[in-house]
Order: structure tokens, then sequence, then C-alpha cells
């Protein structure tokens, strides 16, 4: 896959996400950035309509929550960067997250659910580039 191609997760990753324990909560980091205008595919009802980046993102979210909800998830916390103070500064988010589950099980009941398949389109238009990178909290880390 190409280097630049962070909107899908790709195979091997989420091969080695699968080999991951289940029994403890993961939070998933998630730093988007936003396209200036959002990019719809050829002959989807809104391409070509103008919707900015964060339009479309804001149509993903809502389309999504009730899969997110379903599966228990929480989001701990949510933000908009200011300014890169350790890192390379083109590499700025629209907006990070962290979004909590249970356990792995939850995030993928999350993830395949319909209502979050339907709003992927909306997702993948909203967004130029981002990461998700998943996290074992301390709590769990540590047995607590």
């Amino acid at each position: 896959m190409p280097e630049e191609n962070y909107l899908e997760v790709w195979p091997a990753h989420f091969a080695s996400f699968m080999e991951l324990p289940r029994d403890h909560p993961i939070d998933m980091l998630n730093l988007v950035r936003f396209r200036e205008t959002a990019l719809y595919p050829a002959g989807h009802d809104r391409s070509g309509s103008g919707l900015s980046g964060a339009q479309a993102w804001a149509i993903y979210t809502e389309q999504s929550f009730p899969s997110f909800a379903r599966a228990g998830g929480t989001i701990v916390w949510s933000a908009t960067m200011e300014s890169m103070l350790i890192g390379p500064v083109a590499e700025n988010w629209s907006i990070s997250f962290v979004a909590r589950y249970s356990n792995a099980q939850a995030f993928l009941q999350s993830i395949t659910d319909q209502d979050y398949t339907d709003a992927l389109v909306h997702r993948q238009a909203a967004l130029e580039t981002s990461r998700l990178i998943c996290l074992k909290p301390y709590e769990a880390a540590r047995g607590g």
C-alpha cells in the first residue's frame, strides 16, 4: 500500500491487532486531518456538493455513533491542535481524540456494525490523512 495512504487499516496491521489479548480495555488514539473540500467517489449523491472535510466528518460521526454506542465505546477526551512543540510541523491534526472500548472485541463489534460500514464513505471523503493507534491503558497494563 502506498506510504501516503493512511485512511484505512492495512491488512498486516490488522492481523497483528487481532493477535492481541482481548481481556482488557483498549484506547484508540485517533489523529485526523480534514480535507479542505470533501472528496466523495464519483456517482455518490454528495459528490461535487462542495461540502468541507469537517462537514463530511460531522456526517460520519453522526451516522457511525450508534455502532460506537452499541459496542459500549466512550470518548475519553477530544481536542483540537494548537501547535506542534516536538515533531514535524507538517503533521497537524484537525481533531485528536481517544475512544475507549471495554476490550478489543467491543472495538471489532463497533467497526463491523452496519451503521459504521455505511458511514465509512463520509470518513473517507472527509480525511486527507489519519492515524489510529491502539493503546493499552496503564490500569490494564498494571492489572488494575
